[in-house]
């Protein structure tokens, strides 16, 4: 990571900066550590559903003055929920950056949630849930968080389910956000050709005002995990299938180490090895790739695929050939360098995005209290060795440590 800026605010908001002299548009948004993880029971949903909600009304806007404030002059707004994250973020020349920021900040704090309006976005959200389940490569990536996590709130859909949806009223989202915002765990991030003067004039303009809401908001760890194999029917005409289990969390020194692992097993590179084994030597699917996501105590590892029906058995039993290589069989010098030429290549063009790097500065002080330079992630990338892999390989990829859920065509 070149160059940022950091600023804090008395009431506790961090505004991170990169400027980027040779662009025209700016990225910026907020980022709240807040995501369906810390729902109670009775919330799901509504982390996701506060999201929808923050483009319907605030105390001085009605919904169509904030879907045409950026609009209007070739700008996009947006936002996202995870896990842990609750995301508003905005892209548009940066000529028109102030206009951003004010709107961003509107929405994000002063939401009103009008009765009205969330009647109209629980019909939404109803209908989004029936595009998920009707995408059966997008429902059992929600639906193996449960297999893994089970009751934990990590292991609940970001949606929520549809009783929760229709429930939540008026109250239930500023009780939520009561209990949830915390003026120190949240952060104003931008990129663009702006000096941080400015940005940092605009927020003692729109943010300092804001009172300070600090102190502890602890999150239940999740506990133990139990493996677990679940099938399911349904009306599709192609299994799908992801078998996976824990893995290492934000602050774990296993992390990169494992992100490489993964990213050798079955990451965006055609030349993954699960890639080459299943799809390129048998043809039997195409796509299967695999994935790793760290939260703040624990971590997720998958490995999906979709193929026929009677391929199911033959893609699984592949798919344990390749990890039990990864168990038994550490990585020669000459494949470990390219291992690790090849994440750091990927890892340099994603930091090319200036949008992707604007939420990436606001994610790493969220998560690690300080933004992860991409020279020390290089490091410690090539740091790693063959038996670390073949350690962590065996901690985590080993068969009995890995659930399975399928879903068959009735």
């Amino acid at each position: 990571m070149s160059e940022y800026d950091l600023y804090e605010l008395p009431n506790g908001i961090r505004v991170l900066h990169k400027t980027v002299p040779h662009t025209k548009i700016a990225h910026c948004g907020f980022l709240l550590d807040i995501g369906s993880r810390d729902e109670k029971p009775a919330q799901q949903g509504l982390a996701h559903f506060w999201e929808h909600m923050a483009f319907k009304g605030t105390e001085k806007r009605k919904s169509f003055h904030i879907l045409n404030r950026l609009e209007t002059v070739g700008g996009e707004l947006n936002a996202y929920t995870t896990k842990e994250k609750i995301c508003f973020y905005a892209s548009l020349l940066s000529t028109h950056f102030e206009r951003a920021f004010e709107l961003l900040t509107d929405l994000t704090f002063h939401s009103v949630f009008p009765e009205k309006e969330i009647e109209k976005e629980r019909g939404v959200i109803l209908e989004e849930m029936s595009m998920y389940h009707d995408a059966p490569e997008d429902a059992i990536v929600d639906d193996f968080d449960e297999v893994v996590f089970g009751n934990h709130s990590l292991g609940h859909n970001i949606l929520g389910t549809r009783e929760s949806v229709s429930s939540f009223q008026q109250e239930d989202f500023f009780k939520f956000l009561g209990e949830n915002v915390r003026t120190d765990r949240l952060v104003f991030s931008s990129v663009s050709n702006l000096p941080f003067s400015e940005v940092k004039r605009l927020a003692h303009k729109y943010l300092a005002p804001l009172p300070a809401k600090l102190g502890a908001r602890p999150r239940t760890p999740f506990g133990a995990y139990q493996r677990l194999d679940r099938t399911e029917r349904k009306p599709i005409t192609q299994a799908h299938c992801l078998i996976g289990g824990p893995a290492y969390a934000l602050e774990d020194e296993c992390r990169i180490p494992f992100f490489l692992l993964n990213n050798l097993l079955g990451g965006p590179g055609m030349n993954s090895r699960l890639n080459l084994a299943v799809r390129e030597k048998y043809g039997l699917v195409y796509t299967i790739d695999s994935s790793y996501s760290p939260y703040t105590d624990s971590g997720l590892f998958g490995i999906y695929f979709g193929t026929e029906k009677k391929q199911v058995n033959r893609t699984i039993s592949l798919v344990h050939k390749e990890l039990k290589r990864l168990r038994e069989q550490a990585l020669g010098t000459a494949q470990l360098h390219t291992s690790k030429e090849q994440l750091m290549g990927q890892l340099a063009m994603a930091e090319e995005s200036n949008s992707g790097l604007m939420q990436l500065l606001a994610k790493s002080t969220l998560d690690l209290g300080r933004v992860e330079s991409i020279n020390e992630i290089f490091d410690r990338v090539r740091r790693i060795t063959s038996s670390e892999l073949l350690e962590l390989a065996n901690e985590v990829l080993h068969e009995d440590r890995l659930s399975t859920l399928q879903y068959l065509p009735e």
